[in-house]
């Protein structure tokens, strides 16, 4: 069977569980809606957690970023799973304990101010979107390339399915169709790699494959070979890196103290009975979670060195039929600069900015491209977001193993968008509603204003899907210095800090904020720097400026609130209770 009708079969039967998980698990209170009734398992809990935090960065472009990048890319593993632990036991029991189940509605009452709450919105809708472009974009490009339509009919494809289980559903739909997503997409993550491993070292076992010699009996080891190769293509050794140790201190932190602030991920504790759940199920999460981030350095590897042995210095004539398929779809673009007919693939960028396509093709079969003449030798565009899709096929396995790997990446995608999406649902409904603007409001027409406002995210989201600002990865990085520069500071100082004032939390929040949302346009788009660190502010990248922005975060919030009034006694005394176990 072709792959295109083994991937409607697969895409199907996962379509067709989530959306019966959906109205088996429609929500009717709002209880329902944003907390699943507090009443979820921890195992299950975990699993939720575990898919609502792997997104589509996390299965479709992180091991397409590391095979890229080599060494620097080991900066999304550590910072994302680092962050994690930092979220389950330094956040995550306390948050609980307190007993709001979003973050604004934490901040606004720690803060004992609506303006705070105000703020913490802003901030919640900032992150959220911006997380949400990126797994729309992941959802776009699975379609594109598996289901013969273009990205943005396959990002309308998915805010379908999205808005259907979300709306009806609610978090407690949304919990139960993400630990159906997390077995789709840890199987269909762990199936091709441990294939892959098998046929290039004989080990079956990924994570161990990937320290192992090679099967083709010459002794050399996986990642010998893959820097011999890399150094002779100008790339430098794969497993050296190229951004400076700062840099790469700061990615890391960003991420990982992103993690701990995101609103999405951190409502998660909340759908569990007790305290002690929220530990419990913060622990099986992490496990889950563990089994692909330990196999991602190891999938990228086997991509890389597929990639390199499969097309370069390959007859353009002769490629296999996956190379087209991804070329007509602009995601691989190949230029034929010495009319020697053979694919060049050298260190360099291929193109002046991303190849625009006209019609026709040339001489030796290539697309023919707009902007041809890029400023190296190199003729192959390769976009890093294809990397785990394409691998299956790079790697000549079964095409029942291709569609299985499409499922997964839409699974990994949609679950953290449903997340996302209800997060922002929440933020308008609850937070804004609800709490300030009509607090007389019923629990019915809260729930109305909760579906309403998925709805609308869920168009927000589209649009942004269909004009991501960048790699998926990438977006989602921008959301994770967002969520460190803003959430994390007056988090962590509303629990450990009495001090902490609603002074300080807002200048705070709004200095993080302003200075990263800053940062990222000016570097990113009115005057991007294309990596180089001369143009950076210490030599940190865009993706690193949460951690900046973090820092005044606490310089401004810490400041600000020794020079005016301490919080109510009542606060402090509230502070203190959320610190202490019961019993």
């Amino acid at each position: 069977m072709d792959i295109q009708t083994l991937t409607y079969i697969f895409v199907g039967i996962t379509f067709a569980i989530y959306i019966g998980i959906a109205i088996w698990a429609k929500a009717g209170t709002t209880d329902d809606f944003y907390v699943a009734g507090h009443n979820v398992h921890p195992l299950a809990n975990g699993m939720a957690t575990a898919a609502d935090w792997m997104s589509a960065a996390s299965f479709i472009s992180m091991a397409g970023l590391i095979s890229f990048m080599g060494r620097d890319g080991s900066m999304y593993l550590m910072g994302w799973t680092g962050g994690y632990v930092l979220l389950a036991l330094l956040l995550a029991p306390y948050l609980r304990k307190f007993g709001q189940f979003t973050v604004p509605d934490f901040v606004g009452d720690r803060y004992y101010s609506n303006t705070a709450r105000t703020v913490a919105i802003i901030c919640a809708l900032f992150i959220s979107f911006t997380y949400v472009a990126g797994q729309m974009r992941g959802v776009g490009i699975v379609f594109s390339r598996f289901l013969e339509v273009d990205i943005s009919m396959g990002v309308m494809i998915g805010m379908s399915i999205v808005f259907f289980y979300a709306v009806l559903g609610g978090m407690k739909g949304i919990t139960y169709t993400q630990v159906a997503q997390y077995c789709v997409l840890i199987f269909a993550f762990m199936v091709p790699a441990i294939f892959i491993s098998i046929l290039m070292t004989n080990n079956p076992v990924p994570q161990l494959g990937f320290g192992s010699t090679l099967a083709d009996g010459s002794g050399t080891y996986l990642l010998d070979k893959l820097n011999g190769l890399s150094t002779e293509l100008g790339f430098g050794e794969y497993t050296d890196g190229r951004k400076s140790t700062f840099d790469m201190f700061c990615i890391t932190a960003a991420l990982m103290v992103g993690t701990a602030g995101l609103p999405h991920v951190i409502v998660r504790f909340f759908t569990v009975p007790k305290v002690r759940d929220a530990r419990l199920s913060a622990g099986y999460a992490l496990v889950l979670i563990a089994i692909l981030y330990t196999a991602a350095p190891a999938v990228a590897s086997f991509a890389r060195l597929n990639l390199i042995n499969t097309v370069s210095e390959a007859e353009y004539k002769t490629t296999p039929e996956w190379f087209k398929n991804w070329e007509d779809i602009d995601l691989i673009a190949w230029r034929d600069k010495n009319n020697d007919g053979k694919i060049q693939y050298v260190a360099g960028n291929a193109f002046e900015g991303k190849p625009q396509f006209k019609e026709g093709r040339g001489a030796s079969g290539e697309r023919l491209l707009s902007n041809a003449d890029g400023p190296t030798e190199n003729e192959l565009y390769i976009d890093q977001d294809i990397m785990v899709l394409a691998n299956p096929e790079i790697a000549g396995l079964p095409n029942w193993v291709v569609a299985l790997v499409v499922a997964g990446g839409l699974a990994a995608a949609l679950s953290t968008a449903a997340g996302l999406l209800l997060v922002i649902s929440t933020s308008i409904a609850h937070d804004l509603f609800k709490k300030m603007l009509l607090p007389e409001i019923s629990d019915k027409q809260e729930l109305m204003f909760a579906r309403i406002a998925v709805a609308v995210a869920v168009l927000i989201a589209g649009y942004f899907g269909i004009n991501p600002p960048g790699f998926v990865a990438q977006v989602v990085a921008f959301a994770f210095g967002l969520a460190a520069s803003t959430f994390f500071p007056v988090i962590l100082m509303g629990i450990f800090y009495k001090r902490m004032n609603k002074e300080g939390a807002i200048s705070g929040m709004i200095a993080g904020l302003l200075f990263t949302l800053a940062y990222i346009v000016y570097f990113k788009f009115i005057n991007p720097a294309d990596n180089n660190a001369d143009n950076w502010w210490l030599g940190v990248s865009p993706e690193g400026a949460g951690t900046l922005g973090m820092t005044l975060n606490f310089i401004v919030a810490y400041g600000i609130s020794k020079f005016t009034a301490e919080p109510p006694q009542e606060v402090q005394d509230m502070v203190e209770r959320i610190r202490v176990p019961r019993g």
